[in-house]
């Protein structure tokens, strides 16, 4: 299959297409840049919905995210509900996960600027 999605940043969308995921509409953080692609970021999509997952926690019809690297157009995607992301990003927001950021001599070796 070879349906193309987009990536965007927010500020501008591209083409692109995770060949285990065609189709779907990625979004990565704002403070990234699309042009040229800076390829260091997470990306998030709106799935389709679940039908027959291998967990029996995830009925059909339940609502998915999908997660993937957006360094490799062939990464693989991972799936979650929304209750199950949602509770994620409780805890992000909550600083569960401060202890994983990236320093700033990190951020500078990245080549990107540090974000508080």
């Amino acid at each position: 299959m070879n349906v193309v999605g987009t990536i965007s940043n927010g500020r501008s969308t591209k083409a692109y297409r995770n060949v285990n995921a065609p189709g779907l509409d990625w979004r990565k953080s704002s403070r990234t840049d699309l042009d040229p692609i800076l390829k260091d970021c997470v990306i998030v999509a709106e799935a389709p919905d679940a039908q027959d997952h291998p967990h029996a926690g995830i009925p059909d019809g339940t609502r998915m995210v999908a997660l993937s690297d957006d360094k490799d157009p062939a990464a693989p995607v991972l799936y979650f509900s929304r209750a199950e992301f949602t509770k994620f990003l409780d805890g992000a927001a909550a600083g569960e996960f401060d202890h994983l950021r990236a320093t700033e001599a990190e951020m500078e070796q990245a080549g990107v600027t540090a974000v508080a």
